[in-house]
């Protein structure tokens, strides 16, 4: 009996010391933990000395930040013109002119991914882009097509770590005519990301879509994950955006998810899709089975899933009432290559029934793909 009771405690001890390892790790390493950066919600203000209207005078003037160019520190229900700026983490948030950038010196782990998140809004300007930097990474994010109600949408950019301290660089491209014409920046975080592995009872990686970028616990909005051709490490370990326009990558807080406590929103029809390459055996058949659902969020029609695996395609019908639920479906293929792209798209485009200038679509969660000689 002492055996078994000294046993049990050696058990619990490993799983604690399990849960705590990374941020055990990060506080010994005095490297960043997950969330906000410092003064990522630009909470702390410029002294007064240092600001001149809404403009900020010297680099260092923002705590925790260094800005290059003509840079504004905005206060949440200020008007430009006859636009009201909303900040949607705490009071303030800043104002990138143009060629105006803002930066930090971040501590890392070398050779570990990360996903910066942050969240921005245009303002008057006509295509805003901004340009994620952390080199030698790097990519450009336009930001002019809104998918959320209030203007403010959240953004993921993935890096890998070469040096144990980076400097994360948000650039505006533009060159509008007022410099005050360029995007709003609020809600800086990171969030470290571990590469998944394939299992025996699931060939296909992260298929549940746990591991990924940092949501913010206070903006219901989700996480648009941008395509490939604008980031070179996926912020979705796995998959990748295979796609012109981002997919939206949402939590059961704010959420209805399938399974678990992550999903993709494909958000922008034909121009929204995820894929991932798995490995197979030439001649062998596989079933691909995943979960086709609403995000009950208003998200009202016909919807219709486009799921491709090597040769083979098919089509699930959804038909959404935009207050949550979903179906499985099921797809059987014989692989024709070692390698095979499996790859989900939306067929339409779909646009939110309580406010028709906001882009939504089906939920893809809980995939899974397997021999059909594997239990």
């Amino acid at each position: 009996m002492r055996g078994v009771i000294l046993l049990s405690v050696l058990l619990c001890a490993t799983c604690h010391l399990a849960l705590s390892a990374t941020n055990g790790t990060a506080a010994r390493n005095g490297t960043v933990a997950d969330g906000l950066l410092d003064n990522g919600n630009f909470e702390s203000a410029p002294n007064a000395t240092n600001m001149k209207g809404t403009v900020v005078v010297g680099r260092y003037a923002i705590p925790g930040w260094i800005n290059e160019g003509f840079v504004e520190y905005i206060k949440s229900g200020q008007k430009q013109g006859d636009m009201l700026l909303v900040v949607p983490e705490g009071a303030y948030a800043v104002r990138l002119g143009n060629e105006a950038s803002i930066k930090q010196a971040i501590k890392v782990i070398v050779g570990l991914y990360y996903s910066i998140t942050f969240s921005a809004a245009r303002t008057c300007a006509q295509e805003e882009r901004l340009n994620v930097t952390v080199a030698p990474d790097s990519g450009v994010l336009p930001i002019q097509t809104v998918y959320s109600s209030n203007g403010w949408d959240s953004y993921a950019w993935a890096f890998k770590a070469i040096a144990a301290v980076i400097e994360l660089i948000i650039h505006n491209t533009g060159k509008e005519e007022d410099p005050a014409c360029g995007p709003l920046i609020d809600a800086v975080a990171i969030k470290a990301l571990y590469p998944p592995r394939a299992t025996n009872k699931n060939i296909l990686k992260n298929a549940g879509f746990e591991e990924g970028a940092y949501i913010f616990p206070n903006t219901p909005w989700g996480v648009l994950i941008p395509p490939n051709i604008e980031d070179d490490h996926s912020p979705l370990p796995g998959w990748m955006v295979e796609s012109l326009k981002a997919v939206k990558y949402i939590d059961s807080d704010h959420y209805f998810v399938p399974q678990g406590r992550r999903a993709v929103e494909l958000v922008a029809g034909k121009e929204s899709a995820i894929a991932q390459i798995a490995r197979t055996t030439i001649g062998k058949t596989y079933r691909l089975s995943f979960s086709v659902g609403d995000a009950n969020n208003s998200c009202v029609g016909s919807m219709v899933v486009e799921a491709f695996a090597g040769k083979d395609t098919l089509k699930v019908p959804y038909e959404s009432k935009g207050t949550g639920g979903f179906k499985r479906a099921v797809l059987t293929f014989l692989a024709v290559s070692t390698r095979t792209r499996v790859m989900f798209l939306s067929t339409f485009y779909t646009m939110r029934s309580d406010d028709f200038s906001s882009l939504c679509g089906p939920v893809v969660d809980d995939v899974k793909l397997l021999s059909v000689h594997q239990p």
